[in-house]
């Protein structure tokens, strides 16, 4: 097992495969509520068509009544519950969900989840992305509907799963907002960064230094942009987060370096430049290294947008000191 930050951010940033997630019917009207990000349409079940059933990572979840005490342990499905309007009907959070601020942040943990404190909460929707210790069947037992939203892969899965908290939560015209907003912000940063260059990039997402390929979510967004990832070289890929050293960084000598310990662990250029053999690295001796926020950088929701116009700047940025 590695440290927690990194076993923290793997699973954040997609070590877990999403099954089936996107697919939603109201048993009501027996029509299909799900997100269309290209159009930013509204879904077509109506927002207050209960009960639905949502196909998520755990599989068919029937939501008997539009849910008005929501728990979430996942940072992630939490962001996602207050950009869709769901704010309201969420009671409590798990105490990684650091966004929004309003977000009812408790002690509940989404790493050790306690199913006696998770009932306290009087839950009529649980959502999480990990099924810890069995979780989602010891809530099943106290017939709390749970919604198993697992680390997204790539976008898709991410548009997916705001639809399904759209229609699990009856904000479903809200979700297809948020998602086509996502799509077209990332659609236009993409297409305005310049490819040309074919910049090479060090994702680090601690100090071990353990960094991310292009197989993975954050890896996906950097292509986005043309970028050339080093890590996709490292003899031993991880599952898609090789533990690199610092030799073959500095053999790499890439032209972009993000860092996404900097609230973690106070990394910066500064930092860089004090470990052996660092200071000469073309990053770091031209200041094309880039603090990133931690959360967003570990997170798949609406706030990947934010995080895309970070990195659509920093190439930029680079592109034009080529």
């Amino acid at each position: 097992m590695r440290p927690l930050r990194t076993a923290f951010a793997g699973a954040l940033l997609g070590v877990l495969v999403l099954a089936g997630c996107g697919q939603t019917t109201g048993t009501d009207s027996g029509a299909t509520a799900s997100v269309n990000p290209s159009s930013g349409g509204s879904a077509a079940s109506p927002a207050g068509a209960f009960p639905v059933t949502v196909q998520a990572g755990n599989g068919s979840v029937t939501i008997p009544a539009r849910p008005q005490r929501i728990v979430s342990l996942s940072p992630t499905a939490t962001e996602n519950l207050f950009a869709i309007g769901a704010g309201p009907q969420v009671v409590a959070v798990d105490d990684q969900s650091t966004y929004p601020e309003q977000a009812p942040r408790t002690s509940l943990s989404g790493f050790k989840p306690n199913v006696e404190a998770i009932a306290g909460q009087r839950p009529d929707l649980v959502v999480l992305s990990d099924d810890i210790g069995g979780v989602v069947a010891e809530l099943g037992k106290l017939r709390v509907p749970v919604l198993l939203e697992p680390s997204a892969k790539k976008l898709e899965e991410s548009y997916d799963q705001i639809a399904d908290l759209g229609a699990a939560t009856g904000n479903t015209a809200n979700a297809a907002k948020v998602a086509g907003d996502m799509k077209r912000k990332l659609d236009e940063l993409a297409a305005a960064a310049p490819k040309d260059k074919k910049l090479t990039y060090y994702h680090e997402l601690d100090t071990t230094p353990y960094a991310a390929t292009s197989g993975t979510f954050i890896g996906q967004i950097y292509a986005m942009f043309g970028l050339v990832n080093i890590a996709d070289e490292a003899p031993d890929a991880a599952g898609g987060y090789p533990k690199l050293s610092a030799e073959f960084v500095a053999k790499a000598d890439p032209d972009l370096i993000f860092l996404a310990d900097v609230k973690c662990c106070g990394q910066s250029r500064d930092t860089l430049a004090k470990r052996p053999g660092w200071s000469g690295l073309a990053a770091v001796r031209d200041d094309h290294v880039v603090q990133l926020d931690d959360d967003i950088a570990s997170r798949w929701g609406p706030r990947v947008a934010d995080f895309a116009q970070t990195v659509a700047a920093a190439v930029q940025k680079a592109a034009a000191a080529e």
